[in-house]
Formats: structure tokens, C-alpha cells, sequence
């Protein structure tokens, strides 16, 4: 395999180390429909914060509420000191954000004129759009991208020279 120039790209490196939590605004509304803003601040003022220390926190609403913006900034502004980040989203998005970011943060020249494969399976369910990505960050790079196993491989990309 290093003899052959390939290397191989796992996405499952990307995936997020830290347990992702979710905060739901809705246990902060009132008769599940409307979130008054004293209530909430002082409810948040009372709030438990160690749960989420060192944790992803995904903040979403899983009701059908209208949910003003600035309640989504009150909540990162109390968990963005102890959460490894604070994300919009339910548990499902806030993966797929933190693997875009995680992506969009990978040095493409690593990868110049190289023959990568992007490993496609593994023991985490990752997002197709991870794979999307990698892609759209490596073209520019690579000389040829493809998509598998190195002992059975897809190709995706080949620059011609």
C-alpha cells in the first residue's frame, strides 16, 4: 500500500471525540408554545451547567414553537464557557456540523498530487454530505480521489495532466 502512493483517508477522523448533548428549548416554554423572557432567564440563572462540561451541546427546539433569537444566545452565552462547543442544531445536525468544520479546517495541500482513497466503510455512521465535502476540498489537489477500500476502489477524480 505505501509502496503505491495511495493514501487512505478515513472520515471517521472527523467525527466528534466529545459527547454531543442536546439542550431543548422546550422544556423552557410555557404551556409548550411560548418562552417568556424572565421565566427563561431565571430558569437558565438556576441552571446546572456541569452536565455539559467538556461536551458538544446541541441547542435546538423540538417543538413547533417560534423561538426568538436571542434565546439562542443566551444559552451559548452560559454553556459557551464549560461545553467544548455550542452548536445549533438537534444531535444528528450538530454531527454533521462539527465533521464540516472539522473538514473545512483540513490543509488540502497535504494531499497535492497525491492518489487518495476516502475509506467508505467503518463503525461510525457518517453523513454523506461529509463525503461531499472531502471531495470539494481535495479536487482542487489530488491527483485522483476515489472512494472505498484500497482493495476495491470507486473512482471519483482524476486530474488530467
Amino acid at each position: 500500500m505505501a509502496e503505491s502512493g495511495i493514501i487512505t483517508l478515513d472520515p471517521a477522523i472527523f467525527y466528534p471525540s466529545a459527547e454531543i448533548i442536546e439542550f431543548d428549548l422546550k422544556e423552557f416554554l410555557f404551556m409548550g408554545l411560548i418562552l417568556k423572557e424572565k421565566e427563561f432567564r431565571e430558569a437558565l440563572k438556576n441552571l446546572d451547567i456541569q452536565p455539559y462540561n467538556g461536551k458538544i451541546v446541541a441547542v435546538h427546539c423540538s417543538t413547533d414553537a417560534i423561538i426568538p433569537v436571542w434565546a439562542y444566545m443566551l444559552v451559548s452565552s452560559l454553556l459557551s464557557p464549560v461545553a467544548s462547543v455550542v452548536m445549533m442544531g438537534n444531535k444528528k445536525e450538530a454531527t454533521r456540523q462539527f465533521i464540516s468544520s472539522t473538514i473545512a479546517m483540513l490543509n488540502g495541500a497535504d494531499y497535492q498530487d497525491k492518489r487518495v482513497v476516502i475509506k467508505g466503510c467503518g463503525e461510525l455512521d457518517i453523513p454523506a454530505d461529509a463525503y461531499l465535502s472531502l471531495t470539494n476540498k481535495l479536487r482542487p489537489y489530488a491527483k485522483s480521489i476515489m472512494y472505498g477500500e484500497p482493495c476495491s476502489t470507486v473512482p471519483v477524480f482524476k486530474r488530467k495532466d
